[in-house]
């Protein structure tokens, strides 16, 4: 069981690349849609099963969230370019750099022995969901060709930003407090 919930997460990191050719290059939005759907559900079973099964690991505490970081970077880099949009090149921008920052705090407070100030947050699961559904709306807009889907796209893709950089503040706050 523990093999499996691993894979799930290197399906994420597999997927990613594979979606980002999928949107670009081939232009097959349906397929690229159904692979992202796939690879979203496989963050919440290897999570389900993991908790369930009492297979919770180092391993995959670090990695999960990893493959996540990657399967978002790529769709919003694949969707910067398909849509020519500079509101999601900008906002991913910005969800990529909060990563990143999120990411040399956890190395920080991990060398400081500090790591529950970056333990994954609850909000900070609500805003990953939230960004895969601001992806697979966009992904479904430019499988249906409705410009009206896409255009409301944005408005998640702007909540997950303001959660994402709440979420990044939080953290920082955790972080430095002494």
């Amino acid at each position: 069981m523990n093999l499996f919930i691993q894979l799930l997460t290197y399906f994420r990191i597999i997927a990613a690349p594979a979606i980002f050719i999928l949107i670009t290059v081939l232009n097959f939005y349906g397929w690229a849609l159904l692979l992202f759907m796939l690879a979203s559900a496989s963050d919440y079973w290897d999570g389900f099963l993991a908790r369930k099964y009492k297979l919770e690991s180092t391993v995959g505490a670090v990695l999960d969230p990893i493959a996540d970081k990657i399967l978002v970077a790529f769709l919003i880099l694949a969707l910067s370019i398909e849509l020519s949009s500079i509101f999601v090149g900008f906002a991913g921008g910005l969800i990529l750099a909060r990563e990143f920052w999120v990411g040399a705090l956890r190395d920080l407070n991990a060398r400081n022995q500090n790591t529950e100030a970056t333990k994954v947050s609850p909000l900070a699961k609500i805003k990953t969901t939230i960004q895969f559904i601001a992806l697979l709306s966009f992904l479904l807009g430019l499988y249906l060709n409705n410009m009206l889907i896409i255009f409301l796209s944005n408005f998640f893709l702007f909540l997950s930003l303001i959660i994402t950089l709440q979420t990044g503040v939080s953290y920082t706050m955790a972080t430095f407090k002494k």
